[in-house]
């Protein structure tokens, strides 16, 4: 069953971008309108000082500096969490704050952000100050036990606030009402490295460094690309900025040693690294920790400085991952055949959306799954799980579609069904959520009302957009270099998608799953690859000629360089 379609992308501007022909039309379809926009120099970043609260940040921070007082960092079991955590670490003791220690909430037992079990595990170690990375903005009761404790509390955040803000001492999350910092785009590790900046400033302005001790906080934007990637946010222009700059300090080698180790062991070479790299490899395995055990292992990574130890843990987390594959493939399998038996849904009619649920599903894999069922239906799901053994909760992830702001669904939801969802939060893509089990039928029925009163049928069409054919004079290693090389590539800013009538030479799997081909165009050969295929529909040796909708890729095998084309989709 496929409901795929094959559009061009749009020219949305008609500026001279480029002179190159093929770039200057990739530039026009991703709305870029002027040649700035395509400057990644640091000096184009936006300034800190445009985030609401700001000052009085670095005041308290200043205070709490000159009082020693003990601060302790609260990140999230994510990516984004655990880039944030160590790049708050990390930059405190390089601008000589002295007694700073971390906590990860786990993600079984305590579940997401500030909650008041972890405030009590801060209160525990000797708090003096808490400062929430990725995560806080929704902690009002967490929040509120610290503040009786008489400890302060600094919320940096970049999730959707709700209506009710925590009582901390200051806030920093560029989606505030009345914030105006430009881009609100930032990923949690953006929004502590700018507070970082804003420090370093106040502190270089009151003259608390000595000669030759000013930190350069540039040595923390592989973290910021890293965490930034990871989290799948837009790369709108301040966004590709942070991560040009970041991939660039990895390509030289000036990186953590950590994401040194994991770039070794997911087999990509240190100096020719890509944003989807990160996204792809490098980030799964750091996630790996969070998803199923507890994420304090990735920051140990990310903090650590010995080549040898950041090794061991990453071949822990590398072990970690092939696990979570494992869970995903049977899980999927499961799933898969639960949609089966959706009529609506194998008929592609009116089934608006998928909400899931087994008992023995891994909670730290639901998010995951709830994303692979999106990409094969498109539709948008909700995977559920066991909060914990002896639990009457069950947790979702959902993962949404084009047009369809998930969080603000679920707060539509708890607005017209105020006891059905006991919590939520997340973005327009994602989000996260917590019901009584009892109630899962109700939702899955209140769900599926919910959104066919909000989107059309048209809507769940799904479209692999394009940049339209190749010229045959395209078909090389400097136009895969060319693109390469203008990027970085990602969210909201994609990739480069072609597409093409080819002739199939000759067809193959390689290693049990992918299928690999000898294509024709122009009448030029090349070797093609579909990672993941679909074993009941390929190979098949009938299919002589099919539509390919692929990128360029630079293949590198045993010191010979060839041009390779990366197939996303084929169409017969």
């Amino acid at each position: 069953m496929s409901n795929k379609i094959i559009k061009q992308r749009e020219l949305v501007t008609n500026t001279q971008l480029s002179d190159d022909p093929l770039l200057n039309r990739l530039y026009q379809a991703r709305g870029i309108t002027t040649a700035q926009q395509l400057e990644y120099g640091l000096k184009f970043l936006h300034s800190p000082m445009q985030f609401a609260n700001i000052e009085k940040v670095t005041d308290l921070l200043i205070d709490i500096y000159h009082q020693k007082k003990k601060i302790v960092i609260v990140g999230d079991f994510d990516a984004d969490g655990a880039t944030s955590t160590s790049l708050t670490l990390i930059a405190l003791k390089q601008l000589g704050f002295l007694n700073v220690d971390y906590l990860i909430p786990d993600r079984f037992s305590q579940g997401y952000g500030l909650s008041t079990s972890v405030s009590q595990m801060a209160i525990d170690l000797g708090a003096e100050v808490v400062i929430t990375v990725d995560n806080g903005v929704s902690s009002v009761e967490g929040v509120a036990l610290l503040k009786q404790h008489n400890i302060q509390v600094i919320i940096t955040d970049h999730h959707l606030p709700p209506e009710e803000l925590p009582c901390a001492d200051a806030i920093v999350n560029p989606n505030l009402n009345d914030c105006g910092f430009p881009s609100k785009s930032l990923a949690g590790v953006g929004v502590i490295f700018y507070v970082m900046l804003a420090l370093r400033a106040k502190m270089r302005a009151l003259n608390l460094f000595e000669a030759g001790s000013e930190p350069n906080l540039a040595e923390l934007l592989d973290l910021v690309a890293l965490g930034t990637v990871a989290d799948v946010v837009p790369l709108d222009h301040n966004n590709r900025i942070l991560v040009h700059q970041g991939i660039n300090r990895i390509r030289s080698g000036y990186c953590r040693a950590g994401i040194k180790a994991l770039v070794e062991i997911a087999k990509r070479d240190l100096s020719k690294l890509k944003a989807s790299d990160l996204g792809f490899a490098i980030a799964p395995r750091l996630n790996a920790a969070g998803r199923l055990e507890n994420m304090a292992l990735g920051v140990e990574l990310l903090i650590c400085e010995e080549m040898d130890k950041a090794r061991q843990i990453a071949f822990e987390l590398d072990s970690l991952n092939q696990t979570r594959k494992e869970f995903e493939q049977e899980m999927k399998t499961e799933a898969l055949s639960i949609c089966a038996k959706l009529p609506h849904l194998m008929q592609n009619i009116e089934a608006y959306g998928i909400v899931l649920y087994q008992p023995d599903w891994h909670q730290g894999v639901i998010g995951i799954l709830a994303s692979r069922i999106k990409d094969q239906f498109n539709r948008p799901v909700i995977a559920f799980a066991q909060e914990s053994e002896d639990s009457e909760f069950i947790k979702g992830s959902a993962r949404s579609i084009a047009g369809l702001h998930m969080r603000d669904l679920l707060e539509l939801i708890d607005q017209k069904h105020p006891n059905l969802i006991l919590k939520f939060g997340g973005h327009a893509m994602a989000a996260g959520l917590t019901i009584h089990q009892d109630n899962f039928l109700q939702f899955q029925r209140v769900f599926d009302e919910v959104i066919n009163q909000t989107i059309s049928a048209d809507q769940l069409q799904n479209i692999i957009y394009t940049d339209g054919e190749l010229l045959s004079n395209e078909f090389n290693l400097e136009t895969a270099r060319l693109i390469q090389e203008a990027g970085p590539w990602g969210q909201m800013f994609p990739e480069p998608l072609f597409e093409g009538e080819f002739k199939i030479i000759q067809q193959r799997l390689v290693g049990g799953q992918h299928l690999k081909m000898m294509v024709e165009i122009h009448n030029q050969l090349f070797d093609a690859i579909l990672f993941n295929v679909d074993l009941k529909l390929f190979p098949d040796l009938s299919v002589k000629v099919a539509r390919l909708v692929y990128s360029l890729d630079i293949n590198e095998f045993r010191g010979n360089t060839s041009l390779q084309l990366l197939v996303r989709e084929i169409f017969v």
